[in-house]
Order: structure tokens, then sequence, then C-alpha cells
């Protein structure tokens, strides 16, 4: 979604507790230098153009997540925040992938069983 070129800036006209914000800087045609705002730290991105919608919905989903998470541990510094913020992430994506899985065994099996019923249905038919 973006290129690795980050640069963390505070940001001096933010709260932590405002939503998620994002700036646009003048860039080459397909690439655009977006900076995002994530509990009240600004982060220099650059973004496909084509992107940037996605970019945009990320970021207000992430900054709200650390932002619940500085709630609950108001001691952490940046760095760990986001730290936790990744690890819960990471849990979260896992827990889905596991979910996704198990919801294809099961209808695996579920094809398997309706399989067989038609068969032993149509057996007795015959």
């Amino acid at each position: 979604m973006t290129d690795t070129n980050l640069s963390a800036q505070p940001s001096s006209h933010q709260e932590p507790s405002q939503q998620a914000n994002i700036d646009h800087e003048s860039a080459a045609t397909d690439i655009k230098k977006v900076t995002i705002h994530i509990a009240g730290k600004s982060y220099s991105i650059n973004c496909p153009a084509n992107e940037e919608a996605e970019l945009r919905a990320a970021v207000f989903y992430i900054n709200n997540f650390v932002l619940d998470i500085k709630q609950d541990a108001p001691q952490l510094n940046q760095e760990n925040l986001l730290v936790l913020c990744c690890l819960n992430l990471y849990e979260k994506i896992h827990e889905q992938q596991q979910s996704d899985s198990s919801q294809r065994q099961l209808s695996k099996e579920a094809d398997l069983l309706l399989d067989k019923i038609l068969k032993d249905a149509e057996s007795m038919v015959k």
C-alpha cells in the first residue's frame, strides 16, 4: 500500500484524542507524499495516488485502535504503543484467518455430507 519512507514528527497542532487526519503534499504524478497523524504524531508516507482512500481508511482505523490502547495504558511511550498495536492487530488477523480456515473446513464437510445424502437418496429411489 505505501512506501517504507517514513519520518515521524511530533504534531504540535493535534491532541492524541483527535481523529486521524491526512495532509497532502505535491509529489510525482503516481506517488503522493501524504502526511498521516496517528496518536498525535505525524508520519510522512509515499503513497500510490490510487491507494490514498485505502490509506485514509487504514489510518482512521489504526489511529482509533492506538488511542483505545493508550486509554488502557497511558504510561506507554509512542514506540511501545505502536508495537502493542501491531501485536494486537496481528492477533486479530490471526484469529480471523483461523476462523476462515475453520469455516472452509466446515463448508467442505457439509458439502461432503450433502453429497453422501444425495447419493444415498438416489440409491433408494432406484
